[in-house]
């Protein structure tokens, strides 16, 4: 494929693997660009079977790019303060305590890095897309379900246990839908992707998607709006909150729900300016770049420790 060319201070050469429930993705960040990039399923037996098929690509990779030495693995879910092991990842088959790094190590022979899905794509976001050239900025994807990651003079902010930043699973109404990590009211059980279909199904007595939901709404059906407009408001409040509590220069959204453009944006641009009153303005940019930021994201974790 041809390469993205994307802006970099240094060359550098790292593999970059972003995991997903449905699929993984791999490429080779050299310098400013990102090459062969390569997407395969994930696969539905189990951890052991995606931790092969990573395996595989990257040893691909590696022939093809003998001088990589350091890769870098994303990955949905928090990860144990170490970032050796997958504490789980709701959306991925058996995905629960697994040792990936010692499983790749194993398999490959070398060191990898692993590091959350959601941060590594902040970093990416961070150093080369929407937040680049700022000291602070939150990354937060909205899709199947929430997540982001904090930067912090350039670095993501972990906190005491690596937990820092799981957005997804904040309460934000107590008692409300159960989360897939099983937290009754979590901001993912209200505003993610899944999370509206399943309301504008139920709401509209028949099967809705999310992208029809958002269709809908934009057409001015009082239902759909109501609906997607609530997931949206609590979106914009969460983003409140951190401005109020953090106080980042930057909020920087990008994941399925957000690509749907304007209406998402300016809803949750509404309640964030509602709820954070005269504390702060609250500042926030499209993600640039889309799908690669995962696997960019996590190339560059793998260089900034030198794996």
């Amino acid at each position: 494929m041809e390469a993205t060319r994307v802006t970099q201070e240094a060359e550098q050469v790292s593999i970059g693997v972003d995991v997903g429930g449905t699929k993984i993705a791999t490429g080779v960040l050299r310098g400013g660009e990102l090459h062969d990039r390569h997407v395969q399923p994930t696969p539905e037996t189990g951890w052991e079977a995606v931790l092969d098929a990573i395996a595989a690509q990257v040893a691909a990779l590696q022939a093809t790019h003998p001088d990589v030495t350091r890769v870098g693995v994303g990955v949905p879910g928090p990860l144990n303060t170490e970032r050796t092991r997958v504490k789980f990842a709701p959306n991925i088959y058996g995905f629960t305590d697994v040792p990936m790094v010692d499983g790749l190590r194993d398999r490959l022979g070398q060191r990898v890095v692993l590091e959350n899905d959601a941060k590594a794509a902040a970093l990416a976001e961070a150093y080369l897309g929407a937040a680049r050239g700022t000291e602070s900025s939150v990354y937060v994807t909205v899709s199947t379900g929430i997540g982001s990651g904090i930067v912090l003079n350039g670095r993501i902010w972990r906190g005491r246990h690596g937990i820092a930043g799981e957005l997804g699973h904040v309460t934000v109404m107590p008692g409300g839908p159960v989360s897939g990590a099983g937290l009754d009211g979590a901001l993912e059980a209200l505003a993610s992707g899944t999370a509206i279909a399943r309301d504008a199904s139920y709401a509209l007595n028949r099967e809705v998607s999310t992208a029809e939901a958002f269709a809908l709404a934009a057409q001015g059906h009082p239902v759909a709006g109501r609906v997607v407009g609530q997931a949206l408001r609590h979106i914009g409040v969460a983003l409140a909150d951190i401005q109020k509590f953090l106080d980042p220069e930057v909020f920087v959204i990008g994941g399925g729900v957000a690509s749907v453009g304007d209406l998402f944006f300016q809803g949750v641009q509404a309640a964030a300016d509602e709820y954070a009153g005269s504390f702060a303005p609250v500042t926030i940019r499209r993600a640039q770049l889309g799908t690669e930021a995962g696997v960019i994201g996590a190339a560059l974790a793998a260089q900034q420790e030198g794996a």
